[in-house]
């Protein structure tokens, strides 16, 4: 059964809206927490008992690299200040937090994520894997939820809502970038905002075409011999418009994804919390 997106949308939407409005909280509400240290962004959102989005903040950042911290120091004092900011909209603090790291991450770097984490003052109660987390606000029964981000593409394969196999290799938004700054001899950081025009998103993608097929082809070779009748994408890269329609023919698969794939995970890990 494929999944409808229509709820899904309106989650996320909803999610967006608190980016820069924050929804009046009791000071008895549960808050539930989560912290996604992505390779582009570092995202926090809060939801209520309830699973609802409450606030939402979140910073460019190049502090992790393919799932690693490459710079504790610069990501906790993000986390810190991000999360200094929903403390002061919400008027609470916050105490617990989920996080999650890319299928596949060792022990040792999944310690330094939660202690990137613990280090801004957080409890961290959950660790998860991304496409995991992803699948609570999807809720996939049958299909398999890659997650591209800024510097790894990784997949959890779902059977019966469990999941059966995740697997991570390093190819995500940063290596999109790459090639558009050597496309268009401009900056990193010019090809990150260029990345993002939507007026020249079929350009764009015409010139990232190899990156994202050879995205499709970590997939593809990952769900070989599997019987998968959908794929659901998620996370920031894949807002790039279009994008599932290439993974859709390289891989044979039908694709689908919701209408803003970046806050799928992080609204996804929040809800986790404590769970």
């Amino acid at each position: 059964m494929i999944v409808d997106f229509t709820a899904i949308d309106q989650k996320i939407s909803d999610l967006e809206n608190c980016i820069a409005t924050t929804v009046p909280v009791t000071a008895d509400e549960p808050l539930l927490v989560g912290v996604d240290l992505g390779t582009a962004y570092i995202v926090v959102v809060v939801l209520n008992g309830s699973r609802e989005p409450l606030a939402c903040a979140m910073e460019f950042a190049q502090v992790i690299k393919d799932g690693l911290v490459v710079d504790y120091i610069g990501a906790t004092q993000i986390v810190r200040r991000l999360v200094g900011q929903l403390e002061e909209r919400l008027g609470r603090s916050l105490e617990k937090a989920a996080i999650a790291v890319p299928p596949g991450t060792g022990e040792k770097d999944c310690k330094t994520h939660g202690y990137v984490v613990e280090g801004a003052g957080l409890e961290v109660v959950t660790v998860l894997d991304e496409p995991t987390a992803a699948n609570a606000v999807l809720g996939v029964r049958n299909g398999v939820i890659v997650d591209i981000g800024g510097g790894t593409t990784g997949l959890s394969v779902i059977e019966d809502g469990q999941v059966v196999y995740v697997a991570d290799e390093a190819t995500g938004g940063t290596h999109l970038s790459l090639v558009l700054a050597g496309n268009y001899r401009i900056s990193f950081e010019e090809a990150e905002e260029l990345k993002k025009n939507r007026e020249r998103q079929g350009e764009i993608l015409s010139v990232v075409r190899p990156v994202i097929q050879k995205m499709a082809s970590i997939v593809k070779r990952h769900i070989e011999g599997r019987d998968i009748s959908a794929i659901y994408l998620v996370g920031g890269t894949c807002c790039l418009k279009d994008m599932e329609k290439v993974m859709e023919k390289e891989t044979g698969i039908p694709v689908y994804k919701p209408a803003n794939p970046f806050l799928v995970t992080p609204m996804g890990i929040a809800m986790n919390c404590g769970v």
